[in-house]
């Protein structure tokens, strides 16, 4: 997978229970094409008190795959697919589908 999501996008869910949110991209995981993403993907875990732990229950954000977000192009300002370009110097640049403005260098 090329890198088309990096860690500070501003992405939005497009399946799934957290559908339509919008939220930044936190951490990425590129060898299983997941991301964690601020504020979506919420659990409640049920923690048992330890040593240095009094116990309760914690919300505990999880991995999403990338399949479930888009990019939200900061142009248009509307969820799209990404290209990658090549420009006349050499670098590649990452590209929105539906404005065709340069997001940033990859």
């Amino acid at each position: 997978m090329p890198e088309r999501i990096k860690k500070g996008d501003n992405v939005m869910v497009i399946s799934g229970r957290d559908k339509g949110k919008n939220g930044k991209v936190l951490e990425v995981f590129p060898d299983i094409d997941k991301v964690i993403v601020e504020k979506i993907g919420t659990v409640k875990k049920h923690q048992k008190p330890t040593q240095k732990f009094p116990g309760g229950i914690i919300e505990k954000l999880t991995k999403i795959h990338v399949s479930k977000i888009k990019l939200v192009c900061p142009r248009c300002n509307e969820p799209s697919r990404i290209k990658s370009d090549k420009l006349k110097d050499g670098s590649s640049v990452r590209v929105c589908k539906k404005c065709e403005e340069i997001i940033d260098k990859v």
